[in-house]
């Protein structure tokens, strides 16, 4: 159904970060909904990625993302930078990654040719940014300082004073989102007490395209492989061990790191600066209000041990573009709160097991009781022997288990590159 002309815009998306640029991708290439006129909100230039530096931001590409993110013709920018790893090795720092108790995950055990890919999130940005679906999106460089909705339209106020009048707003304008703020919109959850050490490290063994994670008391390390043989660092821990890693000497910070490692690279070198990113959980108690939908970390954030953040940001994007284009091509108002909440059912309850599910795995690892790690170390034992446990988990992984939007599961023909 086409939208009113009385507003400037069909749908205004707030946040051109990874996912606000790929929802305003995906709505473009989508034929039911391609005369929508889109804005893309954000006082943000994007950043052409410096071949000579690796972006500390790291993500973990599932196999949805990546075929959603062909989908949005970014994919092919993206590939050849994109770290392929075959295999994922998960211990309990009261055991070794040698061990039987050790989780071990492969991609010989499916049909994929990989578990996933680790990409910097420069490198994601500025492939989306150049997609072609994104020459007819009004970029609009500032940001959201008001926000009013009615049933028949909504208006932004932005922060140069220019207003904007559209039939839908999308707030996919991350953890602090605005949007969410300006609509009222409360959410669950806290901090974890927890900040995420990042950095890249040569290390004195090959990665193997093996993605490695040890859980210690006060959170996860993980050495995650990137294209150019180094592996980058996301160590959570506490605020203070936090603080005292980013202002130790590179001696002592590698020498800490490798032994927080268990050696299982051998000694880690640092080769980059160090960033530290506190962490939290949190859960939007909605996903829409009229004329107005969620998307991203505007509506969730998680714990970074799965690496299922921004791809639980794309799953949101295919899963709203695919519930307005269904509503559209049946005749139905999009706008409406009876599609969009058909969209916040969908992506709400999936999000939320995957939430909680992330949110139990960090906090079972904190508890340092020794029975409790006895039954922690059992419970491993048990899914490396389970062929078909450990299927459903790499499936989650790979963003291919429960209800995924259609373009997770395939790659649409439309305009793919």
């Amino acid at each position: 159904m086409a939208a009113s002309r009385r507003t400037d815009f069909d749908v205004v998306i707030v946040g051109a970060g990874m996912v606000g640029s790929c929802l305003a991708a995906l709505i473009a290439r989508e034929e039911t909904l391609s005369h929508w006129r889109i804005a893309l909100v954000d006082p943000a230039v994007p950043r052409r990625p410096n071949d000579s530096e690796t972006d500390l931001r790291v993500s973990a590409l599932s196999r949805a993302s990546e075929r959603i993110l062909t989908a949005a013709r970014a994919w092919e920018a993206i590939e050849p930078h994109a770290s392929p790893y075959q295999r994922m090795v998960v211990w309990d720092a009261a055991s070794t990654h040698e061990r039987p108790d050790a989780l071990r995950f492969s991609a010989a055990e499916t049909a994929e040719p990989n578990l996933g890919y680790i990409v910097e999130n420069l490198r994601i940005q500025w492939a989306l940014h150049e997609s072609p679906w994104l020459a007819g999106v009004t970029a609009v460089r500032s940001g959201l300082a008001e926000l009013e909705c009615d049933e028949d339209s909504a208006r932004v106020e932005l922060e140069d004073g220019r207003r904007l009048s559209c039939q839908l707003v999308i707030g996919a304008d991350g953890g602090q989102s605005v949007a969410r703020r300006l609509a009222g919109i409360g959410r669950a959850g806290g901090p974890y007490g927890q900040t995420a050490i990042v950095a890249h490290l040569q290390t004195a063994q090959p990665h193997r395209e093996t993605a490695w994670q040890r859980f210690l008391p006060s959170g996860p390390l993980a050495l995650l492989p990137l294209e150019d043989g180094r592996v980058s660092l996301v160590w959570s821990t506490s605020p203070e061990q936090a603080d005292s890693l980013l202002q130790c000497s590179e001696a002592e910070f590698n020498e800490r790191v490798s032994e927080a490692s268990d050696h299982v690279l051998g000694d880690a070198t640092l080769t980059s600066a160090r960033a530290g990113f506190p962490l939290a959980l949190w859960h939007a108690r909605e996903y829409v209000r009229p004329r107005l939908a969620l998307v991203g970390d505007a509506a969730h954030t998680i714990h970074p041990l799965a690496g299922q953040g921004v791809n639980l940001g794309f799953l949101d994007c295919a899963g709203l573009v695919q519930v307005l284009a269904e509503a559209t091509s049946k005749g139905e108002e999009a706008y409406g709160m009876r599609v969009l909440r058909r969209y916040e059912r969908w992506r709400r309850s999936e999000n939320a097991l995957v939430l909680a599910l992330c949110d139990t795995l960090n906090r079972l690892f904190a508890e340092r009781s020794v029975a409790v790690a006895a039954v922690r170390r059992l419970g491993m034992s048990i899914v490396t022997q389970q062929p078909m446990l450990r299927r459903t988990l790499i499936e989650r992984a790979l963003g291919l288990g429960g209800d995924v939007p259609a373009l997770g599961l395939r790659t649409h023909p439309r305009g793919s590159s």
